[in-house]
C-alpha cells in the first residue's frame, strides 16, 4: 500500500490503471472491513474469539458445574422450551431463560438428567412468538436425524463417550505444490443403487483418487439438507454433518484417511443462502422474517427459492464465521470452496450480465457481503495459514483473489467458469470444422497474472439432468452401446479423441490448478438425477458405475489412463509454476495450436481430417526433442499413427534466423514434447 492525497492507493490499483477511477471505493471497502474488524476486536478481543460462537451456543457440557448448557439467540421470541427424549417430549416442561440481548439459556444438571439427557437423545425447541407456537431444531445443533416412518427431522445430541482420535493427523498443506481437485459427492460415489457413506468413500474411493493422481478432494453436500436432490445447496443445519452419509466421526475418519494419503480435503461451503424450511431450518426461527435473513422480498432469493443472509448483523456474522471455524477445527478441513459468491456480492445476485467499473463498485454492490467475505478469508488464514479458499464467481470482481491488504477480498483461488461455458457452447453450437483456434486460445488465457485460476472443462453442474457431460455431448447415445472394444464407431472415435484433447488443453492453458468431477475423467455415461417423484424415486442415476472403468473389454479405461498420465505430466514438470503458456503458432487452416509452458511443447491438431507429415514450426530452444505424451497412442484408445521412439532434432533456418521443429501432426491429436539435449 502507498499513501496518496486521496488516501491509500492499493496494489490492485497501482498494477491496473483501469481501476484508478474506483480507487476511492476500493479504499472505502477496505475501511468498511477494518471498521467491522475493529468493532469485533473491541467487543471480543480477536476475530478468532468472535468465531467461537459455536462453543457457546447450542449444547455444551460444563465440567465444573456438571451438567449441560443449551443456549440460543432468538431476539423476537416470547418463550423457548427445550423438549425431547430426555423429558418424554413434554413441550412446556423446560423453559429457557432470556437475557436483555435476546439470548436464551437453560442448564440441565447431572444430578437430575445424567441418565436421561444422553448421547443420541433427540431434541427440539418450541418457540413462542407473535406468529404462534412452532417446533424448531436448535440453530447450532451438531446432528440432525430423520424419522423413517414420519419423515420428521429432529436434533440429536452428539456426545460420544470416546472422542474421535486425531492422533497422527499431521497433514502439511504447505507441501501441496499444485492443486489437482477431485470434486465428489459422498452419496453417489458408490455403484450400488442407494446412498453412499463416508466410510465407503474413505475405504474404497480415496485409494482410487490417490492412484489417479489427484491430491485434493472437494466434498459437496456435507452440511445437513432435507432435500437430497438439492445437491447440498439448500442447507438447513449449518453445523450438522448430513446424517444420510454417516456420523460426524465417520466424516472425521474420511478426512484423516485422506490426509494419510497426502490428500487435502476442502468443503463446498454454502453461505450464500439457506433453505426456506421453517421447521428444520433457520427461516423464521424466532417467529420473525428478519432474524438471520433480510426482511421482506430482499430476504428471498428470486432464482433459488431460498433465503438471503443479512451479513450486516453481528449475530449473523458470528454464526457464519463460527461455522467456518467449526469445520476447520472440529473436522480438520483444509479449506473451502465458497458457493455462490456472485450471488452474495450484488443485490441482483449477479444476473445483470454486464460488468464494468460501475457494476463492480458503485451501484448494486452488497457491501456487507464483501465485508463478510473479507472477514471469512482473514479468519481462515488465522486459524489454518495454508488453508485454501476458492470463490465461485462468474463476474470477475476485481481484487476477489488478492489479499485484503492489497485492496482485495482475500480468496486464494477463483474458478475459471468461462472455460466450461466455452466448451459447452462450442460442442453444442459449432461444427468441428468451424472451431476457431484464436478464440480457444483467448478463452484459455483470459485471466490476470496474479489471479490464481482453477481450470476445468466440466464440474457437477454440467453433469446434472438438463445439461450434458462432455463425454455425452461428444458421443450421445452411442456411449451406451458402442463402447465395447469389439465395436467400431467413428462417433466414439471422435468422442474419445476430443475428450482427451479438451482436458489436456484446459489443464495446460486454463489456469494454475485443475478440477474434475468424479467419474468424468473416464467419460461416465450417465447424467446425475437424484431420486424424485418424476423418476419413481430411483437411485439409478445417483451413483457412479466404476465397473465400466474396471472392465477391460470396454473403452472407458482409455480415458482414465490418459487422465492419469496427464496429471503425472503436470506434476512432474511443475507446469503451474509458470502462469501462462507462450504461443508459438496458431494455424486456422489446419486447426492447430502450438505453445510452450515450463519448457514443454504442446501441439494440438483439432482438424477433422488434416494429418500433416513434416509439420514445421518455430521452436524457442534448439536441440533434440522426444515425445512424452501422445493422445493418439493405442494405450489411450488412439490409432497409433505416431512412433513414440522417434527423436526430433531442430533445424536452423538461415533465412529466417530461427530454429524449427518438424513433427507428424495427426488430426484430432495432442502431442507433448520435451527437450532433452
Amino acid at each position: 500500500m502507498m499513501e496518496t492525497n486521496k488516501g491509500i492507493l492499493f496494489a490492485i490499483v497501482r498494477e491496473d490503471p483501469w481501476l484508478e477511477p474506483a480507487a476511492e471505493e476500493i479504499n472505502a471497502r477496505f475501511e468498511r472491513y477494518t471498521g467491522t474488524l475493529g468493532e469485533i476486536n473491541s467487543g471480543w478481543g480477536t476475530l478468532s474469539a468472535f468465531a467461537d460462537g459455536y462453543l457457546h451456543y447450542g449444547f455444551h457440557y460444563d465440567r465444573k458445574r456438571k451438567g449441560w448448557h443449551y443456549r440460543e439467540w432468538a431476539p423476537k421470541a416470547q418463550d423457548l422450551y427445550l423438549f425431547g427424549d430426555f423429558n418424554d417430549w413434554q413441550r412446556y416442561a423446560h423453559r429457557l431463560t432470556p437475557d436483555a440481548s435476546g439470548n436464551w439459556e437453560i442448564f440441565l444438571p447431572d444430578d437430575k438428567y445424567k441418565e436421561r439427557f444422553t448421547h443420541l437423545g433427540r431434541v427440539k425447541v418450541l418457540v413462542h412468538s407473535e406468529s404462534g407456537w412452532h417446533e424448531k431444531i436448535p440453530a447450532y445443533i451438531r446432528r440432525v436425524v430423520q424419522d423413517t416412518s414420519t419423515l420428521d427431522f429432529s436434533g440429536q445430541l452428539w456426545a460420544p463417550a470416546k472422542k474421535f482420535d486425531w492422533e497422527g493427523d499431521r497433514f502439511d498443506l504447505s507441501r501441496l505444490h499444485e492443486l489437482l481437485i477431485y470434486e465428489c459427492h459422498i452419496g453417489m460415489a458408490q455403484e450400488r443403487e442407494g446412498v453412499g457413506t463416508f466410510t465407503e468413500f474413505a475405504d474404497y474411493l480415496i485409494p482410487y483418487i490417490k492412484n489417479s493422481g489427484y491430491n485434493t478432494i472437494q466434498l459437496m453436500a456435507i452440511a445437513e439438507h432435507p432435500y437430497y436432490g438439492s445437491f447440498g445447496y439448500h442447507v438447513t443445519n449449518f453445523f450438522a454433518v448430513s446424517s444420510r452419509f454417516g456420523t460426524p466421526d465417520d466424516l472425521k475418519y474420511l478426512v484423516k484417511k485422506a490426509h494419510e494419503q497426502d490428500i487435502a480435503v476442502i468443503m463446498d461451503l454454502v453461505h450464500s443462502h439457506a433453505a426456506k424450511n421453517t421447521m428444520e431450518g433457520l427461516n423464521q426461527f424466532d417467529g420473525s422474517d428478519d432474524q438471520y435473513f433480510h426482511p421482506g422480498e430482499r430476504g428471498n432469493h428470486p432464482h433459488w427459492d431460498s433465503k438471503c443472509f443479512n451479513y450486516g448483523k453481528r449475530e449473523v456474522l458470528q454464526f457464519l464465521l463460527s461455522n467456518i471455524k467449526f469445520w476447520l477445527k472440529e473436522f480438520h478441513f483444509d479449506g473451502f470452496r465458497f458457493d455462490g459468491v456472485t450471488s452474495m456480492m450484488y443485490f441482483d445476485h449477479g444476473y445483470r450480465g454486464n460488468w464494468d467499473l460501475d457494476g463492480y463498485f458503485f451501484h448494486g454492490v452488497e457491501w456487507d457481503a464483501l465485508v463478510y467475505l473479507q472477514l471469512a478469508n482473514t479468519l481462515v488464514q488465522k486459524i489454518k495459514p495454508h488453508a485454501i479458499t476458492i470463490a465461485e464467481d462468474v463476474t470477475g470482481m476485481p481484487g476477489l483473489c488478492r489479499p485484503v491488504k492489497e485492496g482485495g477480498i482475500g480468496f486464494d483461488w477463483r474458478l475459471g467458469m468461462a472455460i466450461p461455458d466455452y466448451w459447452i457452447r462450442v460442442l453444442k453450437e459449432t461444427k468441428d470444422e468451424d472451431w476457431n483456434m484464436h478464440e480457444m486460445w483467448d478463452v484459455m488465457t483470459n485471466r490476470l497474472p496474479k489471479v490464481h485460476t482453477i481450470a476445468y472443462c466440466e464440474s457437477h453442474d454440467q453433469a446434472l439432468v438438463g445439461d450434458q457431460t462432455i463425454a455425452f455431448r461428444l458421443m450421445q447415445s452411442e456411449i451406451y452401446f458402442k463402447m465395447s472394444k469389439r465395436d467400431h464407431s467413428t462417433g466414439i472415435d471422435r468422442g474419445i479423441a476430443l475428450h482427451k484433447m479438451i482436458r489436456l488443453i484446459t489443464i495446460a492453458l486454463g489456469g494454475q490448478s485443475y478440477l474434475n468431477f468424479m467419474g468424468n475423467e473416464f467419460g461416465h455415461p450417465d447424467w446425475i438425477d437424484f431420486p424424485r417423484e418424476g423418476n419413481n424415486w430411483s437411485f439409478q442415476y445417483a451413483r457412479r458405475q466404476w465397473s465400466l472403468l474396471e472392465n477391460p473389454d470396454l473403452k472407458y479405461h482409455y480415458l482414465a489412463g490418459f487422465d492419469k498420465k496427464m496429471l503425472s505430466l503436470i506434476r512432474s514438470f511443475s507446469l503451474f509454476d509458470v502462469v501462462y503458456g507462450d504461443l508459438i503458432n496458431i494455424d486456422e487452416e489446419n486447426k492447430t495450436v502450438i505453445f510452450s509452458r515450463q519448457g514443454l511443447i504442446f501441439v494440438f491438431n483439432f482438424h477433422v481430417s488434416h494429418s500433416i507429415p513434416d509439420y514445421t514450426f518455430a521452436i524457442p530452444e534448439p536441440g533434440d526433442y522426444r515425445l512424452l505424451l501422445n493422445s493418439d497412442d493405442p494405450q489411450f484408445g488412439g490409432h497409433g499413427r505416431i512412433d513414440g521412439s522417434v527423436i526430433y532434432t531442430t533445424a536452423y533456418n538461415e533465412h529466417e534466423k530461427i530454429h524449427r521443429l518438424s513433427v507428424y501432426n495427426t488430426n484430432r491429436t495432442a502431442q507433448v514434447f520435451e527437450r532433452f539435449a
